[in-house]
């Protein structure tokens, strides 16, 4: 069994392959049922999440995500999210690779956002907004900008320090990037808007929001969780990644649809319409477009098997 390290995947698993090898499965689907989701009591400020995360393609290949997400790492200096993927022949169920989870997630998050993008993000979009200074953002950063042509980059987070690390990370990079602590301007000047936190109070108002922005939403993975207001979602064309995960686990999702702000039917569409033709993304240049993502096992067994493909092509060219 082959073991395929975070470093490995980040030479192999590239933002713009990934996100086009996600359009083709998103397209031809994948057998994913729904996660389990277990709460892990702790001794600290916040309860740990335990997720397992499931998927096939018959005759092809299975497989399982454990992750686990404990908020306060973050006091330790340690990512708050945590995990392993295990990928199986799907005709013998023999272990095939054993895959670090962590990086997998974030780059198939990353992907799952900018491929996203490319159907309801306006297609001349230069200015990025990150909002959030975790592992995921600068994931997130290199994906929308290997999609869009974004020339500015400004980051926010609750500590300007964390900020200004985030930019830091970048260098040489196609596109100016810097920190900055207004977060309401930074909004209102951005054309994407991308958010990765685990707030539970909307960071993003409403009020703030321009003709023509795109938001993406990645944190806010329970539905107590929240980083858009009400005021978001009566202004955009909502789009998820799968319905059945969004309107079960999302707070940005689930506590409007609790609301009555929106429903079920005002969701205009999800990866699978999108990527299938079967639902317009952007309508016109000035529309206000959101995406919340909570994730899908479907985007963990492509990247997973991209990841595979990819490390054995390598070895038969050495």
């Amino acid at each position: 069994m082959r073991t395929i390290t975070g470093a490995e995947l980040k030479s192999v698993l590239h933002h713009r392959m990934l996100i086009e090898r996600l359009r083709q499965t998103f397209r031809a689907g994948v057998e994913v049922p729904m996660r389990h989701h277990h709460t892990v009591e702790t001794y600290d400020e916040h309860d740990g999440t335990l997720l397992l995360m499931p998927a096939w393609q018959t005759g092809k290949n299975i497989g399982i995500k454990v992750v686990t997400v404990f908020p306060d790492n973050a006091k330790h200096d340690l990512p708050a999210v945590q995990g392993v993927y295990i990928l199986l022949d799907g005709k013998t169920g023999l272990p095939q690779a054993f895959i670090d989870g962590a990086t997998l997630t974030k780059r198939r998050t990353a992907a799952a956002s900018a491929l996203a993008a490319t159907y309801l993000a306006r297609p001349d979009s230069e200015r990025l907004l990150m909002v959030g200074t975790g592992a995921l953002a600068p994931e997130l950063i290199e994906a929308h900008a290997s999609m869009l042509p974004i020339k500015h980059v400004l980051v926010w987070g609750r500590s300007m320090e964390k900020a200004k690390k985030v930019a830091a990370r970048f260098h040489r990079p196609k596109f100016r990037i810097e920190a900055t602590d207004d977060l309401e301007g930074a909004v209102r000047g951005a054309h994407v808007i991308s958010c990765a936190t685990l707030a539970r109070e909307p960071l993003i108002k409403g009020a703030w929001l321009q003709p023509g922005q795109h938001i993406d939403l990645v944190g806010g993975f329970t539905p107590e969780m929240r980083e858009a207001d009400d005021d978001c979602i009566r202004k955009a064309r909502v789009f998820v990644d799968t319905r059945e995960g969004a309107c079960k686990e999302a707070g940005d999702i689930v506590q409007p649809l609790n609301a009555g702000i929106l429903t079920r039917d005002d969701i205009a569409g999800d990866l699978y319409d999108l990527t299938r033709g079967e639902r317009a993304g952007r309508r016109f240049y000035d529309q206000i477009t959101l995406f919340k993502s909570v994730g899908t096992a479907l985007e963990d067994l492509c990247a997973a098997q991209l990841a595979v493909e990819m490390v054995m092509h390598n070895e038969t060219l050495r």
